[in-house]
């Protein structure tokens, strides 16, 4: 398994394999850490509105705050140029492209 993501993702070696997925798992956690203070920050709670529109709220919320900490958290790891070549290929593929062209 770990030879096919090795593959398909252009890696050379296991530590760098290991070190992706747990950037990936961090920066799921964290991100859903930081957006329950900058949901509260704003008002929105599970005592102000109903959960039906808590939770696609922040879930919204969550997802930015991903994106911009994921080759952050890389670094950290030292994956920084996958977690940027990532996250160009996921944008583009949003359709925000244009903010990578020079």
């Amino acid at each position: 398994m770990l030879e096919r993501l090795k593959n398909k993702w252009g890696i050379r070696n296991n530590w760098s394999i290991i070190a992706i997925l747990i950037v990936f798992a961090i920066n799921g956690s964290f991100a859903a850490w930081v957006a329950k203070p900058v949901c509260n920050y704003f008002g929105i709670s599970l005592e102000t509105m109903s959960a039906w529109f808590y939770w696609p709220i922040r879930i919204l919320l969550i997802f930015p705050i991903y994106q911009l900490t994921l080759p952050l958290v890389g670094w950290l790891f030292g994956e920084f140029q996958f977690f940027w070549n990532f996250e160009k290929k996921f944008l583009k593929r949003l359709g925000l492209g244009f903010l990578f062209k020079s």
